[in-house]
């Protein structure tokens, strides 16, 4: 191998991890420090991306959910034992009732609005006693929406 090919094989490899590092995940004091101001000014930039950043969790986990059972689905083929077909009706018919993150172990319904969702993750991240500084944003937000939005295990019959 030549210097020159070395090189050039040197910087590629920066390249490739200077991008694996533009990508950090959100910790929960960044996130609380947003979040401090959306009771002040909900249309200033921090707030907004407090609300954006909730709101692109709920839907990651949706899209995800939803994606997860296609998958599921089309692993059934058509000799599916009677058992089969009964879970598969089963999981659709427990999303019909508690809503698409019913895998995510929280479920949000038509009445529960953005804002509210918001205003309970804004107050959870307000009243810890500590801000883990190891704890991602998703992990604290994932832990207010699971508290504050049970899904109600009598709904599964």
């Amino acid at each position: 191998m030549n210097t020159k090919s070395f090189v050039i094989a040197i910087v590629l490899l920066f390249a490739l991890v200077d991008r694996a590092e533009s990508v950090e995940p959100l910790s929960t004091p960044e996130l609380a420090d947003h979040c401090a101001f959306y009771h002040e000014d909900r249309d200033g930039k921090d707030a907004i991306f407090c609300v954006r950043y909730v709101q692109g969790f709920i839907d990651g986990a949706v899209a995800t959910d939803a994606r997860v059972l296609e998958n599921i689905a089309t692993e059934f083929d058509d000799d599916e034992t009677f058992a089969d077909r009964a879970i598969r009706s089963r999981i659709g018919s427990r999303i019909s009732r508690r809503g698409p993150t019913v895998y995510a172990d929280f479920c949000l319904g038509e009445a529960d609005s953005l804002e509210a969702v918001v205003e309970n993750v804004v107050d959870d991240l307000a009243n810890r006693e500590v801000l883990d500084k190891d704890l991602l944003a998703r992990d604290a937000v994932f832990s207010t929406l699971r508290r504050a939005y049970p899904c109600d295990p009598d709904s599964d019959s």
